[in-house]
């Protein structure tokens, strides 16, 4: 019996130490690049780039993983201007007041704006077809 529970608590340890150094790696997994049409937005900024069309705003962190997954799919969208939005995002570290303004309390947040207004909120990791049917469907 107390083999087996060694066995098992080393079995724990070890998955413990396998995660921790995983969580590690993918934290220093370098982002792509923003596609040059995406919006770079701060507080100050903010109102006065959302409040013309549509803009799809992507509220994001640099330490969050969720949120370098988002970025090939906003470059994507970026390239492609037919489905009519603009695409932006804003760092919620660096732009708490905006965060606080909508919100923003799960990330990545995604908001779509319509002459300023609020339209459809969205949490977590979208695929790009989904943002186009999304904006599409305004």
């Amino acid at each position: 019996m107390k083999i087996f529970l060694l066995t098992i608590g080393g079995l724990f340890i070890l998955v413990i130490l396998y995660t921790l150094i995983m969580a590690r790696r993918m934290k220093k997994t370098p982002a792509e690049a923003d596609n040059e049409n995406i919006k770079i937005l701060t507080d100050q900024s903010f109102d006065s780039q959302i409040k013309n069309g549509l803009t799809l705003v992507d509220f994001w962190a640099p330490w969050c993983m969720p949120c370098k997954m988002m970025i090939p799919v906003l470059n994507e969208l970026s390239k492609d201007e037919s489905h009519g939005a603009k695409i932006a995002k804003l760092n919620v570290d660096e732009n708490q007041k905006t965060s606080a303004k909508y919100g923003v309390r799960g990330i990545p947040t995604s908001i779509i704006f319509k002459n300023g207004k609020e339209i459809k909120r969205f949490v977590g990791v979208k695929p790009t077809q989904f943002f186009v049917k999304q904006i599409k469907s305004i």
